[in-house]
């Protein structure tokens, strides 16, 4: 893969998707999100370039596009990221992964047949499980090892309400544990 754009990168999974791409061969990694102060953070985690939503035209020739956020700012997204594009022939595929910002994205359909853009998911069923199962062992020797910062925090299933409370000052991962 030669350049991806992690959308939603500032939240814990776009930061993580970043440093596995990184890890895994992408030669250039743009991380896009709403905070400044944590897009600084995912470029210390190796993002190639940082953007905020509103400048996704220096996103533009990317390859893959992993979307975490989908709803209207992805509806912007898609149709920046398209008519910045130096060549529309050139394929573009963009994952969508999560829906933090809605379930529903209008999409013009004037973006999709004007470019060559292919919508895929990435739930169960959109990826055999060959292929997850091929490359786990990778990414679990990669997790054993320390080579990703992960920001998670194990807590007791029995405080869950604390937790939960507490999660809103916090930006770590909050694993539930029995």
């Amino acid at each position: 893969m030669r350049a991806l754009l992690v959308l939603g990168a500032t939240g814990n999974a776009g930061r993580m998707a970043v440093q596995v791409a990184k890890r895994f061969g992408a030669a250039h990694v743009v991380a896009a999100g709403r905070d400044p102060d944590r897009l600084a953070e995912v470029a210390a985690l190796g993002a190639d370039v940082t953007c905020t939503l509103d400048e996704l035209d220096r996103a533009a020739d990317v390859d893959v596009v992993l979307d975490y956020v989908w709803g209207e700012p992805t509806a912007r997204a898609l149709v920046d990221v398209l008519t910045a594009r130096r060549d529309r022939g050139v394929p573009l595929t963009w994952i969508e992964i999560g829906s933090v910002a809605g379930p529903a994205a209008a999409i013009p359909s004037a973006a999709l047949r004007s470019a060559r853009v292919q919508l895929v998911g990435s739930g169960i069923g959109s990826v055999p499980g060959r292929d997850f199962l091929a490359e786990l062992p990778q990414l679990a020797a990669a997790v054993a090892d320390g080579a990703f910062d992960v920001r998670a925090r194990a807590v007791p299933l029995a405080d869950v309400e604390q937790a939960w409370t507490a999660a809103a000052d916090s930006t770590d991962r909050i694993v539930l544990v029995p």
